[in-house]
């Protein structure tokens, strides 16, 4: 089984095809290499240091109250 975490695209690096992004307080690199039209402020699944999908705010703030319900984070503000 997979698991992909939800973050907020911070910053983007077109010539890189990469973003810097946070999930929860945890600024990451990851490769926007499978995705288009990704754009500051865009919230994407992130596993292995892959953007594999975009999603809405509504979609990733659901998925972390899952994550903290099971125990497996805190949630922050």
């Amino acid at each position: 089984m997979c698991l992909a975490l939800p973050a907020r695209v911070l910053a983007i690096d077109t010539a890189a095809e990469s973003a810097t992004v946070a999930i929860e307080q945890v600024k990451v690199e990851v490769s926007l290499a499978l995705l288009e039209n990704i754009q500051v402020g865009d919230y994407v699944l992130v596993h292995v240091g892959y953007a594999l999908q975009k999603i809405t705010e509504e979609e990733a703030e659901k998925t972390l109250d899952l994550f903290a319900a099971a125990g497996l984070t805190e949630k922050t503000a």
